[in-house]
């Protein structure tokens, strides 16, 4: 997806079966100067109907729904070039549903009741791609996900690996340990502007789509245990 112009607002699309969570963040994100909001839907099927037509910058997007989960169609939705990033929205800490749709491609986790600026915050690092989104909920979903690995997406994760160079799965390791461009400058004793070198292209040997995307790699992997 290519980043939208600096003056374009921020394009949200809203995925809900209660009306109401709709209702309130349409008037959330209405609220922002920088944002607006494109569309909304009930449920996956519906959102994957209505967003093959309506171009999107983000998917604020709950997992329980009738019909069609936002898991599945999370899944669905980033298979296609140039998808929208997927924030997914949750009643339950832990959410294996919400665990389920980190895998699939989503970009950030949050609760339902997050503050505000939280949520607010999360659309805006999601659309700028170069930031994890990683509030406490989302460090304790991606240490459980790393207790429970899939060896069949483990071994895709470690062909991924053999793509790159040495100093690259060290700028791997520290990302998916959290560590910012400037503390992985620090630690490896090096210009930031070198670090966002490397990370742009780890992103791309990899086929991530941003560095929520690596950090699940790198606890796939093994790089790093929980």
């Amino acid at each position: 997806m290519s980043e939208p112009d600096v003056t374009t607002p921020i394009r949200v699309f809203l995925v809900d079966d209660q009306q109401m969570v709709r209702a309130g963040f349409r008037m959330l994100v209405e609220s922002q100067d920088d944002m607006v909001v494109v569309g909304e839907a009930g449920d996956g099927g519906e959102a994957l109907e209505r967003l093959a037509v309506t171009a999107a910058d983000v998917v604020l997007m709950d997992v329980r729904m009738p019909r069609l989960d936002g898991v599945e169609a999370t899944r669905r939705l980033l298979a296609e070039s140039g998808a929208p990033r997927v924030i997914v929205l949750t009643t339950f800490d832990l959410d294996e549903h919400a665990f389920a749709a980190i895998r699939a491609g989503a970009s950030a986790f949050l609760l339902k009741d997050a503050a505000p600026p939280e949520l607010l915050g999360a659309i805006r690092l999601v659309v700028g791609g170069d930031a994890v989104v990683a509030p406490s909920t989302t460090r304790r979903l991606l240490d459980h996900f790393a207790a429970l690995p899939d060896p069949a997406v483990t071994a895709v994760s470690d062909g991924r690996l053999d793509l790159l160079t040495e100093r690259e799965v060290e700028v791997l390791t520290l990302i998916a340990r959290g560590r910012t461009n400037t503390e992985i400058a620090a630690d490896l004793v090096v210009a930031e502007t070198t670090v966002k070198t490397h990370v742009g292209r780890i992103l791309a040997k990899t086929g991530s789509r941003d560095r929520v995307q690596l950090v699940v790699l790198g606890y796939e992997s093994g790089l790093v245990a929980p």
